[in-house]
C-alpha cells in the first residue's frame, strides 16, 4: 500500500532573522531558474549549487558568485547549513537524488516527473513521511494564474456539469534523452486535469509513434477517464512545427480555455449550452439540440510567475508544516498514470484501468489488471 501520508511535516524551527538555506541540485535550464527564484524569495538563499558538470558551474558562478559551488552529491548533501533541497536533474534520476535528499534529512522539492516509476514515488514518499519531511513535486502549472482561475470557475460550478477536457503541447523539440515525449509533456496535463478536477484518473489509453527514427516515442495521443464519465484528451509532441501549449475545459454552461501563448489573453471563457428546439416542420424528427453561444470574457490574471509561486508555497510548507498542493502524493498519482499510458502505448492503445472500480468494468478492453493503489489524498 501506498503510504497514507503526503509530504506534510513538522513546523520548521527557525528564527525571523535567518532564511533558509536552499541547496540546488542540477544546473540546467531548470536548475538555473530555481537558482534565480530561491535568490529573490526574501525566506531563503541559494546556499550551494551541485552538479557534476564545471561549465554549468561556471554559469552560475557568473550570476551568483556568493553561491557554494559543487561537483559532488555527497559533499552538497553533507553541508551541515542545508535546510531544503531542490531536484532539477534529468528525470531518469529524480528518485535517486531524492531519496538521497530525503535520507540527508532535507525536505524535498522534485522536478517533474516525480519519479519514472510507482514503486519509486511510493518510497520517496516513505522516506518524507518516515521523517516528517516536506515532499513536493514541481507541477509548475498549477501553480500559474490561468490554472488556478480554472479550478476557481470549476470549483463555484460556473461551467455547469463538465463535459471533457483537453490538452494540447507540442514544439519542434527539444528531443530528450532520458523519457519520451508523452513523460516529457503529458505529463503536465495529467497534472493540471487531476488539479482541476480534485481527482486522479480511472483509466488510460493511449498511442504513440516514433516518427523521427529515435529510440523513443516522439509523438503521443492519450484519452484519460474520470469519474462522473468526464473524459479527456491529450495530443503531444516534439515534432511539430507549431508551438502549441493549450488547455480546455467544456462544460454545459460555459468552456473555458488557456493559451500560455497568447500573453494579452491567457484565459478565455465562453459562455455556451443546449437548448432544445421544435422541428422545422412536421416529420423531421422530434427535437433537435440546438448549440448556442454567448458572450467571450477574457478575465485579469495575477501578474506572476508560476515558478516563483511553486517555490514561496513549498518554503511557506516548510515553515507551516502544511502539505503542498503538488505533495507527493499527487506526484505518485501523475506517475502512475504515465506508468499506465506507457503500458497502453505498448499494447497499441488498450485502455488500462488505474483504480478497482475501472478494473471491474473493463470487461471487453482485455486489460491485464495491475497493482492498485489508493493514491486519493485527501485537500
Amino acid at each position: 500500500m501506498t503510504p497514507r501520508g503526503s509530504g506534510k511535516a513538522a513546523p520548521f524551527p527557525r528564527t525571523p532573522s535567518r532564511p533558509l538555506n536552499v541547496l540546488v541540485i542540477g544546473c540546467g535550464y531548470w536548475g538555473w531558474n530555481y537558482v534565480r527564484v530561491f535568490e529573490e524569495l526574501p525566506e531563503t538563499r541559494v546556499a550551494a549549487v551541485c552538479d557534476p558538470s564545471p561549465d554549468r558551474l561556471d554559469t552560475i558562478a557568473v550570476a551568483h558568485p556568493r553561491v557554494q559551488l559543487i561537483r559532488d552529491l555527497d559533499a552538497a548533501l553533507a553541508l551541515p547549513e542545508i535546510d531544503c533541497a531542490i531536484v532539477a536533474t534529468p528525470a531518469s534520476t529524480h528518485y535517486e537524488i531524492g531519496a538521497r535528499a530525503l535520507k540527508a534529512g532535507l525536505s524535498t522539492l522534485v522536478e517533474k516527473p516525480f519519479a519514472t516509476r510507482l514503486i519509486d514515488a511510493e518510497e520517496l514518499l516513505s522516506l518524507a513521511n518516515a521523517q516528517s519531511l516536506t515532499l513536493m513535486v514541481g507541477h509548475t502549472f498549477v501553480y500559474n494564474a490561468a490554472v488556478r482561475k480554472m479550478r476557481d470557475y470549476l470549483d463555484a460550478n460556473e461551467l455547469g456539469d463538465i463535459y471533457y477536457m483537453y490538452a494540447r503541447r507540442a514544439n519542434g523539440g527539444p528531443l530528450r534523452t532520458d523519457v519520451n515525449a508523452l513523460w516529457d509533456l503529458a505529463s503536465h496535463d495529467i497534472a493540471i486535469f487531476n488539479y482541476l478536477l480534485d481527482a486522479d484518473p480511472e483509466w488510460v489509453s493511449a498511442v504513440g509513434a516514433r516518427v523521427l527514427r529515435n529510440e523513443r516515442e516522439d509523438v503521443g495521443f492519450v484519452s484519460v477517464g474520470y469519474a462522473k464519465g468526464v473524459i479527456a484528451h491529450i495530443q503531444v509532441s516534439w515534432v511539430d512545427t507549431i508551438k502549441t501549449r493549450e488547455v480546455g475545459v467544456v462544460g454545459q454552461d460555459k468552456q473555458v480555455v488557456f493559451n500560455d501563448l497568447n500573453v494579452p489573453e491567457r484565459l478565455r471563457v465562453f459562455s455556451r449550452g443546449d437548448e432544445m428546439v421544435a422541428p422545422d416542420h412536421p416529420g423531421y424528427g422530434n427535437f433537435m439540440i440546438q448549440l448556442r453561444r454567448g458572450e467571450i470574457v477574457s478575465p485579469i490574471l495575477e501578474a506572476t510567475e508560476p515558478l516563483k509561486n511553486q517555490c514561496a508555497h513549498f518554503i511557506d510548507c516548510i515553515l507551516t508544516g502544511r502539505a503542498p498542493i503538488t505533495d507527493g502524493m499527487a506526484g505518485a498519482s501523475a506517475v502512475r498514470a504515465m506508468e499506465a499510458i506507457d503500458e497502453s502505448v505498448a499494447r497499441q492503445g488498450v485502455p488500462v484501468p488505474l483504480c478497482r472500480e475501472a478494473a471491474d468494468n473493463a470487461s471487453g478492453w482485455d486489460a491485464v489488471p495491475s497493482p492498485r493503489v489508493d493514491l486519493v489524498a485527501p485537500r
